[in-house]
């Protein structure tokens, strides 16, 4: 019999019911070490006071009322993220995915407007991860995700991450925008370089394609710097956020230029719950403490003490990790033994990981995760590899 639950998810044995900064308590009572952040999620840990406190302040007064009219607090958080970055404009999401959705549609009205319909075309590529809508998946193209859900929605051209020769190969007539993670995450915590990025910005400007960025793992700070394409010093043309920027409510947008988003127009797209006064209420919290003066230093300095630490976590233990990966508090384990066998060690050490592809091991702590936090988890990591590799290795 079929659970009462869709039974898509092969979930870990426990349940959290609290948390509290980098701590999760579990209904029987065990505290366990969260360096998933709920996957890039709860950027400022559990329960944040403000974050609480701005929630709570909202929900007294309004939670919804649709589209239909003004939300002041959506006005306040759009402000926020076109003064500290590249957009000139705001739509708001629920999710990554959705995001994606839009996005999709953006580029293509674009060329459309232009007189140019037949470029429709978006450039995307492997271990890619934009979400699991059907455009999404068409987008990644990965047989993981879409085995089983044909005919996919047309019109994405897969490249081979790093092959820069098929890259420019695939821009055509009818490419309307290049598609890209600056920090892969679901593939496996692999940055892009800086000058990969600005090659892409240029050869987009070459072309006429849009630069799209998918943010939602790789952004709010988890690099150390607000957004990870700050890096390369390009801008995009449109970009995905959502995970991070409602540090654990649900919340996504699209940022624009006025230029690329100058097809939609009214009545081009819509949604019922997207930037609904709970959600930009406690997204303009998140965005004024990652803003705030200091805060992304701490999140470097955390973050190289963090790395170096796994970094002779790997020489301690060759015989279970590579090497070390990614950016800021985007880090990743490359794991000569499986990663979820390390995942689940992790488990009966009371610490919290993320596999991903490529045999990695994402470490996604939050960025206001305390020293001793950060020394409590390499402990902890550590009698995890030792646990895996067995007493006779």
């Amino acid at each position: 019999m079929i659970p009462s639950v869709l039974p898509t998810y092969a979930r870990a044995p426990f349940a959290f019911e609290r948390g509290e900064g980098s701590w999760l308590e579990t209904t029987d009572g065990r505290h366990f070490l969260d360096l998933g952040a709920g996957i890039a999620v709860t950027t400022l840990g559990h329960a944040h006071p403000a974050l609480v406190e701005a929630l709570t302040e909202q929900a007294q007064k309004l939670w919804h009322v649709s589209n239909l009219y003004e939300i002041p607090g959506q006005q306040v958080l759009a402000d926020k993220l076109v003064e500290a970055t590249f957009a000139d404009t705001v739509f708001f999401t629920n999710s990554g995915t959705e995001a994606l959705e839009l996005a999709v549609k953006m580029v293509r009205k674009y060329w459309y407007e232009k007189g140019q319909p037949e470029r429709i075309e978006i450039v995307t590529f492997s271990g890619s991860f934009h979400g699991r809508s059907t455009a999404a998946i068409a987008a990644a193209g990965s047989e993981k995700m879409v085995q089983g859900f044909g005919p996919l929605m047309p019109g994405f051209t897969h490249v081979a991450f790093g092959d820069h020769e098929a890259l420019r190969a695939a821009i055509t007539g009818k490419t309307a925008a290049v598609l890209i993670e600056p920090v892969q995450g679901e593939g496996g915590i692999r940055p892009v370089p800086d000058q990969c990025l600005k090659g892409l910005r240029d050869l987009c400007d070459e072309t006429g394609a849009l630069l799209v960025l998918d943010e939602v793992q790789c952004g709010m700070g988890r690099t150390g710097r607000l957004f990870a394409h700050e890096w390369a010093g390009i801008e995009p043309d449109i970009m995905m956020v959502a995970k991070g920027i409602g540090g654990g409510f649900p919340l996504g947008a699209v940022l624009a230029t006025e230029a690329a988003a100058a097809g939609m127009t009214l009545g081009t797209h819509g949604s019922t719950y997207g930037g609904n006064p709970l959600g930009c209420a406690v997204g303009a919290k998140v965005m004024e403490i990652v803003t705030a003066p200091g805060f992304l230093e701490a999140v470097n300095r955390k973050a190289a003490a963090l790395r170096q630490r796994l970094e002779g976590l790997v020489a301690v233990h060759p015989e279970v990790f590579e090497e070390v990966r990614g950016q800021g508090l985007m880090l990743g384990l490359k794991c000569r033994l499986p990663n979820t066998d390390v995942v689940r060690a992790g488990y009966d050490q009371h610490i919290l990981t993320v596999p991903a592809a490529d045999n990695v091991v994402r470490i996604l702590p939050a960025l206001n995760i305390d020293d001793d936090d950060i020394t409590e988890a390499i402990e902890r990591l550590d009698a995890a590899a030792s646990a895996v590799k067995g007493p006779d290795a």
